[in-house]
């Protein structure tokens, strides 16, 4: 029995591999590699025709951040890093050396530049301006004018009130005990301050020509707003522009000599468009959760948010699809195929899989033994299509797309029932079907002349109730999304006494209501009432709360009237919604 159920699940892995469209090249669940997306990159570093991956390696649990070169699989050079390294990307700096990129990664403040793997260059961003006060205060501790505890009071004003942000030296001196404070100043004082920002993300933006061997500028998204776009040759800024927000994560197209569009995704959850010559977004997406990936695919913005979803947007902001994921989504990227011409989103999962999407289609998923947290699809060593991914605990996966696969919209996503597949049977055309046919081919345009007509004259007039109704506050049903309410009024009895009972209905999803009060307006020589005032009590989404009071008609000549029910929120006289009641004849007073 053993040896029989082995050879069954032998034969299940063998199928599920002969269908896959991948193959395993490569696993190592010790790998030690924790790092995103963001910081792979795959080049051809040496100009040799072997492409080799590039991680900056976060080194987690306090260990130090590593620049890890692999090739094949092992590792070609691991070298330390002075800080956490941002973003990872590979250009072409140089027009008469087309065939060696060079490897720009983002630390800190910096920007470091290598070529053949050795330090070529470093770009620092640009200091920002100080505040003033800081600076004068930091220049009296130095000549030995204020005591410790004099500069954090004052430091810590100024951090309240001023504009421009303290230094980094500042907020640390405030961040000390009282003990620690002199030997602070007294290490800092000699030293000069200054504020200095850091880059948050980073990528490559063609210079003049769309070639794979063109020449690339740096785009570089920093802390303080600004999105830097850098010359590859002398890096010197070339543009400058400005944001409303933090941005996290970058995507660009064309080329910044001719014209090129921008988007960045930003802490406060927006997108932002920008184009050539513009310092400020010319559009804005608005979403409903923060972004964690932006991906281009063609000319549609693929973005990943928090609430278990992939969007799908122009550069101008329109959504035009949304596809909801089995569970939250950790990194993104792009999956390009040039020989079939083939671009999608990969999307690795917290339930353990990489799901591979072109546009709203579902392509192919991929299991994995761990949560993947980076990806990256492109040419490594002399396959062409290789996806690299690295794992939760530090493992490093590798897999190699077979030529022969091919992917297939819709492979296991939840599409329009079967049925909609089957054939109606549809009935024959009768003489009566030919005829109407015929009248609507020669009077289609009065036809629906007069149907549009019809249609404006019912919404004037159903426009014209509506406002109406609202004037004279005559509404069952509130007409503010604040205050979710419908109002229902029975009246029960023959006279002289009626039961009158109010059901009051709170009409949103999950918020309760408190603080409303009922008021009953009516013609005190025709009516008498108990309570013409009162309190509602906590309304429950969706429950009818039912609230009784009694009419007593004081007529003796069968005379009625209307009796006008305001609900009211505490504190304002505008009602919230209201109804007229028009109460029947009392028969218990009308005389022969």
């Amino acid at each position: 029995m053993a040896a029989a159920s082995s050879s069954d699940s032998d034969s299940c892995t063998a199928e599920s591999e002969a269908s896959s469209k991948w193959l395993d090249a490569h696993y190592d669940p010790v790998a030690n590699i924790h790092t995103f997306s963001a910081c792979m990159a795959l080049a051809d570093l040496h100009g040799d025709g072997e492409y080799k991956l590039v991680v900056g390696d976060l080194g987690p649990g306090g260990r130090q951040s590593h620049l890890k070169v692999l090739k094949g699989y092992s590792v070609l050079s691991d070298s330390p890093l002075p800080a956490l390294p941002a973003a990872a990307a590979t250009f072409l700096m140089d027009q008469h050396n087309p065939g060696t990129p060079v490897l720009a990664l983002a630390l800190g403040p910096c920007v470091y530049v290598y070529k053949n793997l050795t330090p070529y260059f470093k770009f620092s961003l640009p200091q920002l301006p100080l505040n003033t006060l800081e600076q004068d205060l930091w220049n009296q501790a130095k000549e030995d004018r204020i005591d410790p505890l004099t500069l954090k009071e004052m430091l810590e004003s100024i951090r309240e009130k001023a504009e421009v942000p303290l230094s980094v030296q500042s907020l640390r001196f405030l961040q000390l005990e009282l003990s620690e404070m002199e030997a602070f100043v007294n290490q800092h004082k000699s030293k000069g301050i200054k504020r200095q920002t850091v880059i948050t993300t980073m990528t490559t933006l063609k210079k003049n020509l769309a070639d794979k061997d063109a020449v690339s500028c740096l785009v570089v998204g920093t802390e303080n707003k600004e999105l830097l776009v850098l010359d590859p040759e002398a890096f010197v800024i070339l543009a400058t522009m400005s944001l409303p927000s933090v941005p996290v994560f970058l995507e660009v197209s064309g080329q910044f000599n001719i014209e090129f569009r921008l988007a960045a995704a930003c802490r406060n959850g927006n997108i932002y468009i920008l184009r050539r010559d513009s310092k400020s977004p010319k559009y804005c997406i608005e979403l409903n959760a923060q972004p964690v990936g932006l991906v281009r695919v063609h000319e549609v913005l693929v973005v990943g948010s928090t609430q278990d979803s992939l969007h799908g947007f122009t550069h101008k902001g329109k959504r035009l699809w949304t596809v909801q994921m089995p569970a939250a989504i950790l990194t993104m990227n792009l999956l390009e195929q040039p020989s079939r011409g083939l671009q999608a989103v990969m999307a690795g999962l917290a339930n353990r899989e990489v799901r591979i999407y072109h546009n709203k289609a579902l392509l192919n998923v991929i299991r994995t033994p761990d949560a993947v947290t980076s990806l990256c699809f492109g040419r490594y060593g002399h396959e062409d299509n290789t996806l690299i991914m690295t794992m939760r605990g530090g493992g490093l996966m590798i897999k190699i797309l077979k030529r022969t696969a091919v992917f297939v919209e819709g492979v296991g996503e939840v599409g329009p029932p079967s049925a909609q597949g089957t054939r109606l049977n549809v009935p024959r055309k009768t003489r009566l079907y030919v005829d109407q046919t015929l009248r609507e081919r020669e009077a289609g345009t009065a036809m629906h002349r007069t149907f549009q007509t019809d249609l404006y004259l019912l919404r004037l007039r159903a426009a014209r109730a509506y406002v109406q109704a609202l004037e004279s506050s005559l509404s069952p049903v509130s007409a503010t999304a604040r205050e979710p309410l419908k109002l229902h009024a029975v009246v029960q009895g023959l006279g002289p006494t009626f039961k009158l009972t109010l059901h009051l209905q709170n009409t949103s999803a999950a918020r309760p209501i408190l603080g409303l009060l009922v008021c009953f307006l009516y013609n005190e020589v025709l009516y008498a009432l108990p309570r013409a005032f009162f309190k509602v009590p906590l309304l429950v989404p969706g429950l009818s709360y039912p609230l009784e009071t009694f009419v007593e008609s004081l007529s003796d000549k069968g005379s009625s009237d209307m009796i006008k029910v305001l609900v009211l929120r505490e504190g304002q006289s505008a009602p919230l919604l209201s109804a007229h009641i028009n109460m029947p004849v009392s028969e218990g007073l009308v005389t022969a």
